[in-house]
């Protein structure tokens, strides 16, 4: 006997500002909820998907860790003006990278601080709280690696833009489908109205 397919419908929330650069871009602060959030960039008439990332405790706490991660330079670090255009430039590659190469890092960290903190006044971020839902860790790690998977099979430059090599828990064979309805007043692009994860 097959179980039910399950139907979550999520609302994105959005475009809210990366936390401490409200004045910058003159957008609201993310709402302090759990759930699911999406770093995007503006792009023509909607917005670029850089990548999606999950927490189970308010949003905006878990972007001060991704704030003090860019700056150490463990991330990527993109040319802000470039990813508004539709082209991934790296101006600094973090991730193992930065473990091997930490002298360049150090020679080169002003040019790449000013960088990240153009990036993060860049960014557009996107929210949606899964209610009970996002209580099960399961059900936000199919949902961020569905929506990641998503967007590599996609064309330029809605592939070109995320980064690659992220940890992703897609779903397994003994779980059931999900069956997620996108909703958003805006075009997240590369993103589908209907997604099984």
């Amino acid at each position: 006997m097959t179980r039910e397919t399950e139907i979550i419908e999520i609302t994105w929330d959005g475009p809210h500002s990366w936390p401490g650069y409200e004045s910058e871009n003159g957008l609201n602060p993310i709402p302090q909820i759990p759930g699911v959030y999406l770093q995007t960039f503006a792009y023509r008439q909607g917005y670029l998907i850089y990548a999606a990332g999950i927490t189970q405790r308010p949003v905006p706490m878990r972007f001060l860790e991704h704030t003090r991660n860019y700056l150490d330079g463990k991330y990527n670090v993109l040319d802000i003006a470039a990813a508004e255009q539709g082209f991934r430039k790296e101006i600094w590659h973090g991730w193992f990278y930065e473990r091997e190469h930490r002298d360049e890092f150090e020679e080169r960290k002003s040019i790449i601080v000013e960088a990240v903190h153009r990036q993060l006044a860049g960014f557009r971020i996107f929210v949606a709280d899964l209610g009970e839902q996002g209580k099960n860790k399961r059900v936000l790690e199919r949902l961020e690696a569905g929506v990641m998977l998503t967007l590599y099979e996609q064309p330029s430059p809605i592939c070109d833009i995320p980064d690659r090599g992220m940890y992703l828990a897609p779903r397994w064979e003994s779980e059931s489908p999900i069956h997620i309805k996108n909703n958003s007043c805006f075009v997240l692009l590369g993103l589908p109205h209907s997604l099984e994860i």
